[in-house]
């Protein structure tokens, strides 16, 4: 499967950035050019493999969502499809199997530098805090919290966006501080309300979205939701099949990957920084298959390969 990943894009545009998964381009001043490689990272570490369709799924979850969100909240997105984008962008041409099924044109905005945690269950580097602490950014929660129990109602936990390294989490007068009252109280509200929604349209499907993030940015005087939404990569999908508090959750991400990163480190064959371990084809298959299941589930049909121009599974 690793013949069809895509670990970078050179195409004939700006660059504006190169993270740890997407690659942005400037398409004018007006629009940006957005495409999700197949890059993963884990542990805050890039591995050298790509995962096969992992972009692709990760766009087309973005953009199905935003699909049912409309009046919902304003965002971005101008198009993922393909053909619309060379067409908007004939320069592009050349470069249609890069593009195809991972790529987003958006409209530009002024990112604001805040993470827009939302915790409906109590998990990962939270459940870590208050473990510990009994805390969450330095505040109180209730006293009895199980790990992986439903936080009702959810938690907005926001957090720094690190360029490398952790995010941190931060305390909600920390926000005001870094962008004032009203932005502070407009991020909150915006990231309650698409949660809330992405929740109730995910349990009838047999998923608990766990926790999730949000970004948004500032165009015209008005805050849009930017960058992925409810993805694989940005929330925490559990099978609600088997929900159980009391312990960790499997989940519809990147586990595979992370369970046989943490064999490696406690057989000390890898000491949890770059570079990392050369990935075993299996490991990339099964991460692959779980990317695409997450898609499956929630859409309620199979990615698209023929539709998205994506070469078929080999």
């Amino acid at each position: 499967m690793s013949a069809i990943a895509l670990s970078r894009t050179d195409l004939p545009l700006p660059l504006v950035r190169r993270g740890k998964v997407r690659d942005v381009y400037a398409v004018d001043d007006d629009r940006l050019l957005m495409v999700t490689t197949d890059r993963i990272s884990a542990f805050d570490v890039v591995m050298t493999e790509a995962i096969p369709y992992k972009g692709a799924v990760l766009t087309q979850i973005t953009a199905w969502w935003l699909a049912q969100l409309a009046g919902v909240v304003e965002h971005h997105l101008l198009t993922a499809e393909t053909d619309e984008i060379i067409a908007a962008v004939p320069a592009l041409a050349p470069h249609r199997a890069e593009l195809a099924g991972r790529s987003m044109l958006t409209k530009r905005a002024e990112v604001v530098p805040i993470e827009c945690v939302i915790r409906g269950y109590i998990t990962g580097s939270a459940w870590k805090e208050y473990r510990e602490h009994g805390t969450l950014a330095g505040e109180a929660l209730p006293a009895g919290l199980r790990e992986s129990d439903r936080l009702d109602p959810p938690i907005f936990s926001p957090a720094t966006k690190a360029e490398t390294g952790h995010d941190e989490n931060i305390t909600t007068a920390r926000v005001v501080e870094s962008v004032g009252a009203d932005t502070a109280a407009e991020l909150e509200r915006l990231a309650r309300r698409i949660y809330e929604f992405g929740r109730a349209t995910a349990e009838p499907l047999g998923i608990i979205v766990a926790d999730t993030k949000f970004e948004f940015g500032w165009r015209n005087g008005a805050l849009l939701l930017i960058d992925e939404v409810l993805t694989p990569d940005s929330s925490r999908f559990w099978p609600a099949d088997s929900y159980a508090p009391g312990r960790g959750q499997p989940s519809f991400d990147k586990q595979p990957l992370r369970d046989w990163l943490d064999v490696e480190r406690h057989a000390g064959r890898w000491n949890g920084e770059a570079p990392a371990p050369t990935l075993p084809p299996e490991v990339i298959r099964a991460t692959s298959l779980r990317y695409r299941d997450a898609f499956a589930r929630l859409t309620g049909a199979p990615l698209d390969l023929v539709r998205l121009g994506l070469p078929e599974d080999g």
